[in-house]
């Protein structure tokens, strides 16, 4: 399984990071993780494209997060693509719902299917995932997704608990939110030192950092050392355009 970054950003735009979104690829299979802002064109250039991405599974509904599910679907539809399936927690079809309330012209111009999914083992294009309950500001989930060779877990939007910890061990690539450095007074989010605590009793393949504030930029050095000093584990910055095997 091949897991590309497309966005690792935040709802606080930079130059060089697009908000959330990840292509997850197996074969002939692609499934898209979360499409905020400045996904679409990320994904326009990869070798996929976003005509051959037919399902977008959601973590969960905040605006980084989705705000290029509609373009996705557009340009999908001019492309000549015939169908997009969203996947997402609860609230997803309601979600759906009022933006082709708002968009109605493209309503209908796809076979538009939405399956909402909640905290247990389900199949989406072709992969088999496990979905936790993250601690963020709303409702969400985490996924852990099934690989040959090891799986994958996306934390999405969460503060760093041990349940997510555990929910990720032994995960051969762990995806966490580390959106601010320690020295913001945040919630709903980790800082290094939070979830280096977490992490600190609990194995995993390589971890990467990712859903990054502008209060990040230049501090990366320190925001790994704050994370070490508690996990002894592989710990990296995720950036967009990085290609990982898992």
């Amino acid at each position: 399984m091949q897991l590309t970054f497309l966005g690792t950003g935040s709802a606080m735009a930079v130059p060089d990071r697009a908000q959330t979104g990840l292509l997850l690829e197996r074969e002939d299979r692609r499934l898209l993780v979360d499409c905020g802002a400045g996904v679409l064109q990320r994904l326009a250039g990869t070798d996929a494209g976003y005509e051959g991405v037919s399902t977008v599974l959601l973590t969960h509904h905040h605006l980084d997060h989705v705000a290029d599910l509609l373009p996705l679907l557009k340009a999908r539809w001019l492309a000549g693509e015939e169908w997009l399936e969203v996947v997402g927690p609860r609230g997803t079809k309601a979600l759906v719902d009022d933006l082709l309330a708002t968009f109605e012209y493209l309503d209908g111009r796809v076979d538009l299917r939405v399956r909402e999914v909640g905290p247990h083992e389900f199949a989406v294009a072709g992969f088999d995932v496990r979905a936790r309950e993250t601690w963020h500001s709303i409702d969400g989930l985490a996924y852990r997704v099934a690989g040959a060779d090891g799986d994958l877990t996306i934390s999405s939007d969460t503060e760093a608990f041990e349940g997510m910890a555990a929910f990720a061990d032994g995960s051969a690539v762990f995806v966490h939110d580390c959106s601010f450095p320690d020295d913001v007074d945040v919630s709903n989010h980790p800082t290094p030192s939070t979830l280096g605590e977490t992490l600190a009793d609990h194995d995993y393949g390589r971890v990467y950092l990712t859903h990054l504030y502008p209060h990040t930029e230049g501090r990366h050095d320190e925001m790994l050392a704050a994370v070490e000093r508690r996990y002894d584990g592989e710990v990296r910055f995720a950036r967009d355009g990085v290609r990982v095997e898992c």
